[in-house]
């Protein structure tokens, strides 16, 4: 990693700097230093307090991400330092004022493009102008694996309850995983009493046991890794199925099924990451079923499919790959009423100093840790 002064040259002596992580290629990072800028009408400058290493940083830190030429970063909780020209409360109303912790939602709803003029707001065309932004374009923190972080006027942010300020590696990961999967859920229809099989139990999956469970489903998680075996048992699943043990598809299947009375779930969730996931959550579900698919986000890994299956058990797909804005609040509130219920604050293991960028990707992607957080004041 290299290191880099002001790019867009002198700076006053008197003005504040702050620092931020720049990907110039793949494991090419460099620290930039900028001058903290002044807030626009209606946008918010913040100090950033959290910051975590997700899986899409780890894709983006090796190439394989179509982000490149930004500052990294999205999972974050921010205290706001100064409030634009307008604000007074963040996006649900709720008064702010300086020194208030907040999540931001990590991409921007325009509404301007059709997407939005169809109220499709998670579908915003122009959902990353601003994170996919070069640091030398002012307001240079686009992104919080920083020092500071801008919000946009366009971007949605929430105070966070009262509940979660002794939580703060919980409420720093609440726009990211959890939103995902309770924008998704809540777009497949997930029902009481009804069974979801979750393919996956990293954090996408955990989250999804969550909401699933509040919302009064039977959970089934698979799953192939001890530990995060033990996590989806320790956040309620109701059952759990290692793929080491039952080490086919067939085998799988007749688990499901075992557990639903023959029929296959009403519920299937990709959250593995893997192109034959998919093929497989087809099987896991009963004629009628619907499928959410959110964990296979990168473009170009191919799998063999035969839709026939498909169309022959007659299986409703759903995709999610973000959420309307306001999810993040409805997922706020929800942490706040469920933060002694399942161990959150496990699911964040490790903490770093921002200089140490570094070791957190490289022991993120060996799995050395479980997940990383970022610390900027360190």
């Amino acid at each position: 990693m290299t290191s880099s002064g002001d790019v867009t040259g002198e700076t006053d002596e008197a003005a504040e700097t702050g620092e931020l992580v720049y990907i110039n290629g793949p494991k090419d990072l460099e620290f930039r230093e900028y001058e903290v800028p002044e807030p626009e009408p209606g946008a918010v400058v913040t100090e950033v307090v959290r910051a975590n290493v997700c899986g899409s940083e780890l894709h983006v830190w090796k190439g394989d991400h179509p982000l490149q030429d930004c500052v990294l970063g999205h999972e974050a909780l921010v205290r706001v330092a100064d409030l634009g020209e307008g604000v007074e409360t963040d996006s649900a109303g709720t008064p702010i004022e300086e020194g208030d912790l907040v999540a931001p939602v990590y991409f921007q709803t325009c509404q301007a493009c059709e997407f939005c003029r169809r109220g499709e707001f998670y579908r915003c065309e122009n959902d990353y102008e601003h994170t996919g932004k070069s640091p030398e374009i002012w307001p240079h923190f686009h992104a919080p694996w920083a020092t500071h972080y801008y919000i946009y006027p366009d971007n949605h942010f929430y105070k966070i309850p009262d509940e979660l300020e002794s939580h703060l590696n919980v409420a720093a990961a609440a726009n990211c995983a959890l939103s995902q999967v309770k924008f998704g859920l809540d777009q497949v229809g997930l029902e009481f009493g009804e069974t979801v099989v979750i393919q996956g139990a990293g954090g996408l999956g955990l989250n999804a046991t969550v909401v699933a469970n509040e919302y009064g489903a039977e959970t089934i998680v698979v799953d192939g890794v001890d530990e995060r075996l033990e996590q989806a048992r320790a956040f309620g699943a109701d059952h759990v199925i290692d793929f080491r043990e039952d080490d086919t598809v067939e085998a799988r299947v007749e688990r499901v099924e075992e557990i639903t009375d023959g029929m296959g779930a009403d519920v299937g969730v990709e959250v593995a990451g893997v192109p034959e996931a998919f093929t497989e959550g087809i099987e896991l579900l009963r004629t009628g079923g619907r499928y959410l698919e959110m964990g296979n986000v990168r473009p170009g890994h191919e799998v063999d499919f035969d839709p026939g299956k498909l169309t022959r058990k007659s299986i409703d797909v759903t995709t999610a790959v973000e959420y309307d804005p306001w999810t993040l609040y409805e997922s706020l509130q929800l942490l706040a009423e469920t933060v002694d219920s399942y161990p959150y604050d496990d699911l964040i293991d490790t903490e770093y100093p921002l200089s140490d960028v570094e070791a957190a990707l490289e022991h993120s992607e060996n799995r050395d840790v479980i997940r990383a957080t970022l610390i900027p004041s360190q």
